[in-house]
């Protein structure tokens, strides 16, 4: 078996490609993840920035959170209607485009792509925060730990969408099963103490305030928790990946998505309330998750700890896969417009956007290698792009149902309506609030990533105009090319190519750059090896040119013959054959010269449509 089989699994053909949709039960393991796993990382995020309050920050999760909430349920409506309009997939960039014009569309393409890459990192830095929270000895590992999860969820994906689900599946679950378990637990304990439960473990201290409420404050945690609602959109970007019923299949994944979202986020945000746990500073020496705390206080640090801890880890990392699920679908859609390289749109040997896979891989790694694998100081990058994506989508839809009509038309349009005016508020809110912390690093790559995909759309514009045409064939004044062969000496290499040369056209020169070696060796044997037998089989002879070179230089005397020949032949097309040699090993390679390489390299480069280049190999065996 060859090492891309074991890896990645035996190749895949077109025609099983419906083989690989997937079901409700693992449309939440791909698409959900994102979403679920920001239950960890959304509150906790808001909670951060309440630090300074000391405990009168944690009366005002309940608020905020309540916000969030609100803001999720306008939201997943809009996007229920969105996958009934769009089955197709695409989501926010496809309705953008086609209902508000093509740069609408590729501000949200780039807005998703940063998010999807801010997806990945910051998942596998949470996933890896809370490892650290369980062991801590692990801490300066982080960034190690960060870059190997990295690599095998890259490797899990490329092996297709239907692997990826059924390994991700179980750990899904588990975390589901052991988060809520916890927090109906923590419910019932806090119920049965009249709202002033007795933690297992205590969790540490909170701080004294340091700093009294303000608008600004409330702002800022307001928008750190958004970030748990990042992901909501990836199952109407996926839309193509469901089985039959399309639609209704993507609509009960998104709907199962939300609701268990909602519980997780109101279930914390109360249960840190009674147990007053508040955060730890990240990245700090003794620092804990809020999940880590508000398990152990449930629960205590027993086995159920350890699971529901390593669920979270499971998930928080795998929750990157949301990301590596929808970041190559939308650059094929984007890709397919021609906004995006070609082959973005290619599928890969198992199906999936092999080439996205590893546009994301690199960018997250490089991420994640900046800012050392700490998952807050990646947070205020992050909502920008998901909520901008969010609100031209939904406006997107609003021109939509204007233009389509229908029985449930205006009730539509109230819907996505209102989702747009709730997440416009929600981006200014986000960018004012980030800025200065790291939001002004998206909001200047946004439109650097819409000038570079206008920019390579112009591209293929002009390359697409250049070599368009419908004129036929024509077959007048057709000869044979002048064929310039470059030989370092007589071999079994030079042998074959001269063959080729001579079926090729009757009008070969062969060339021998002079370094003082082999060139009188050569031109006293010339006359027996090629005259003679050309002579004898009624050919013409191939000329043999002997290029002088005092210092030694060998390809650019070549390069000037062939640009001499070309100047004197200007009614003639010119072929370089190049003769070279394949070694079997990648080792071999550096004891062997690579003039043919760099030759052919040149010569490509050589703006002249008269020149063709052509290689001849010689497989080597040894």
């Amino acid at each position: 078996m060859s090492l891309a089989n074991l890896l990645l699994g035996r190749a895949l053909a077109s025609s099983e490609e419906r083989a690989e949709r997937v079901g409700s039960g693992s449309g939440i393991g791909i698409f959900g993840l994102d979403a679920l796993s920001s239950a960890a990382y959304g509150p906790e995020a808001a909670l951060t920035l309440l630090i300074p309050l000391g405990a009168a920050g944690l009366v005002y999760m309940g608020p905020i959170s309540a916000s969030i909430i609100v803001l999720l349920a306008i939201v997943y409506f809009s996007y229920r209607q969105t996958i009934a309009a769009y089955p197709g997939g695409g989501g926010s960039y496809t309705v953008a485009r086609a209902n508000l014009g093509a740069r609408a569309g590729l501000l949200a393409a780039a807005a998703l792509l940063i998010d999807y890459v801010l997806t990945a990192a910051v998942g596998i830095s949470a996933g890896v925060g809370a490892l650290v929270s369980a062991a801590p000895m692990l801490q300066r590992h982080t960034l190690s730990l960060c870059l190997v999860i990295l690599a095998g969820i890259t490797v899990v994906n490329l092996r297709g969408v239907r692997q990826a689900g059924s390994a991700f599946m179980l750990p899904t679950y588990v975390f589901i099963a052991s988060l809520l378990g916890a927090i109906g637990f923590g419910v019932l304990k806090a119920v049965a103490g009249g709202g002033h439960p007795v933690a297992v473990v205590a969790p540490p201290p909170l701080r004294p305030p340091v700093a009294v409420l303000s608008a600004w404050l409330l702002l800022q945690a307001f928008a750190n928790g958004c970030t748990a609602m990042t992901g909501v959109e990836a199952v109407s970007n996926g839309v193509r990946a469901f089985r039959n019923p399309v639609a209704q299949t993507a609509q009960r994944t998104l709907t199962a998505i939300i609701i268990l979202l909602i519980v997780m986020l109101a279930g914390i945000a109360y249960l840190v309330r009674v147990y007053h746990i508040g955060a730890t500073p990240p990245g700090e020496a003794g620092y804990q998750s809020v999940l880590s705390l508000l398990l152990a206080a449930v629960a205590g640090k027993g086995v159920f700890y350890y699971v529901a801890m390593a669920s979270i880890l499971a998930v928080l990392v795998l929750s990157a896969n949301t990301a590596f699920a929808d970041f190559p679908r939308v650059c094929r859609v984007v890709a397919l417009d021609g906004y995006l390289p070609q082959v973005a749109a290619l599928r890969g040997r198992r199906l999936v956007y092999s080439y996205g896979v590893y546009a994301l891989t690199a960018l997250c790694a490089l991420l994640l290698i900046v800012f050392g694998g700490v998952t807050d100081r990646l947070i205020p990058l992050y909502a920008v792009g998901a909520f901008l994506a969010f609100t031209l989508s939904q406006a997107g839809m609003v021109m939509h149902w204007r233009r389509t009509g229908g029985p449930h038309a205006k009730v539509s349009m109230v819907v996505n309506g209102l989702g747009a005016a709730a997440t416009a508020v929600t981006v200014v809110v986000v960018m004012v609030a980030k800025f200065a912390s790291g939001a002004w690093v998206t909001v200047l790559l946004i439109p650097a990533i819409v000038a570079l995909m206008l920019a390579i759309h112009r591209h293929y514009r002009r390359v697409g105009a250049e070599v368009d045409t419908s004129a036929p064939l024509n077959v007048e004044k057709l000869q044979p090319p002048i064929v310039v062969l470059p030989i370092a000496g007589w071999d079994k290499v030079a042998r074959k190519a001269l063959r080729f040369a001579m079926n090729m056209s009757p009008d070969v020169h062969v060339v021998h750059v002079d370094a003082g070696e082999t060139a009188e060796t050569l031109q006293r044997k010339w006359p027996r090896l090629v005259e003679e037998p050309a002579a004898a089989a009624g050919r013409p002879a191939p000329r043999l040119v002997v290029l002088p070179s005092p210092y030694r230089y060998v390809i650019l005397p070549i390069l000037e013959y062939v640009a001499k020949v070309e100047a004197v032949q200007s009614d003639r097309q010119i072929v370089v054959l190049i003769p070279e040699m394949v070694e079997p090993h990648w080792y071999h390679y550096p004891l062997h010269n690579q003039r043919a390489e760099l030759l052919r390299a040149l010569l490509l480069l050589t703006p002249n449509d008269r020149i063709s280049v052509v290689s001849v190999p010689w497989h080597l065996k040894v």
